[in-house]
């Protein structure tokens, strides 16, 4: 083997371990290494601009960065569209993690027409329930107050989170506790790999953020189901082990049986922080997982769009449940 050989050899080594240890860093709550290696592969920041970063409470948890196409066709400081506004929700077992950190998912997703917020909220152990869902309904209605001076459409707003952060996504477009006066309800919802169905609490972070609740059940998603809710897509990775397909089958069995719109996608060789990698670059080369997000924001945000999905089967062998029971996708 000569000289250029042996160093192609150690170059895909070298890179191999390296992404060896993004994952690791990732299942272990270290999210930053995941948006650093995105950052590498996608050339940097170019194809997205921060338009905004505020605080929409007086705690420094509660800020959020405004991310939006940097394109010149797309930005709406030039094109002077509304854009339609992804607010995404981090995840940490409502413990650890910085909206910062996801900057990632505004590089995936801002450059297919979105404006991107990133929303941090308060976590234990400074906060419980319902802080989450008090921040969380907070940063929609700053979203609703602002979205005017950074080109979002305050009419066109999908809530997106991952892990615990699908939990207050999903409790926020369910729960009409959390419906504010003159904040437009969510058109939208996309949980990835959430808990909406975790009774009897059973490991730390649901007992520290939970235990002190009087009437657990109003905790749960599950229990919020109605008829009036906005459209769901919920996404699940099939090797999910730390929180388990069952959470999105049954919130999905649930929404239909009350007649709600909803969508399920279990995925095949996919586990709970993997189906967040699917996010960020190299690991969105898997692209099962963005397909469906971005199908269902397009019909979320349409203008006039119920959110339902297309009458015909929808491609590649994937499944929709639209007030239906869910059934597990089989492609990989």
């Amino acid at each position: 083997m000569n000289a250029r050989a042996w160093a192609g050899l150690g170059l895909v080594m070298a890179g191999g371990l390296g992404l060896a240890a993004v994952r690791f860093a990732t299942r272990r709550g270290s999210v930053a290494m995941l948006d650093a290696t995105d950052r590498v592969f996608a050339g940097g920041d170019r194809a997205i601009r921060l338009a905004c970063s505020a605080q929409y409470g007086p705690d420094a948890a509660q800020c959020l960065q405004v991310f939006v196409p940097a394109a010149a066709a797309l930005d709406p400081a030039r094109t002077g569209r509304a854009l339609p506004v992804i607010a995404f929700i981090h995840g940490g077992g409502w413990a650890s993690g910085a909206p910062h950190d996801y900057r990632f998912v505004a590089r995936m997703l801002a450059p297919h027409g979105y404006a991107v917020v990133l929303a941090g909220y308060r976590l234990h152990p400074d906060a419980r329930y319902p802080a989450m869902l008090e921040d969380g309904a907070a940063a929609l209605g700053w979203i609703a107050a602002q979205a005017g001076a950074w080109g979002g459409d305050a009419h066109r707003v999908v809530v997106m989170g991952h892990s615990a952060g699908a939990y207050n996504a999903a409790m926020l477009g369910l729960d009409r506790r959390w419906r504010q006066a003159g904040v437009p309800p969510p058109c939208g919802i996309v949980g990835l790999a959430g808990p909406y169905d975790f009774l009897p609490l059973d490991d730390h972070s649901t007992i520290a953020t939970f235990g002190h609740v009087a009437d657990l059940r109003e905790t749960q998603p599950i229990a919020h189901a109605h008829g009036t809710a906005p459209p769901l897509l919920l996404i699940h990775g099939a090797d999910d082990r730390r929180v388990r397909p069952r959470h999105s089958l049954a919130l999905a069995r649930a929404l239909a049986s009350c007649g709600a719109r909803s969508e399920t996608h279990v995925l095949p060789g996919i586990g709970h922080e993997g189906l967040i990698m699917r996010f960020a670059r190299p690991f969105a080369r898997d692209r099962r997982a963005l397909a469906h997000v971005l199908d269902f924001l397009a019909r979320s945000t349409a203008p006039g769009s119920s959110g339902r999905p297309p009458a015909e089967a929808p491609p590649n062998g994937a499944t929709t449940g639209r007030a239906s029971a869910p059934v597990q996708t089989a492609q990989r």
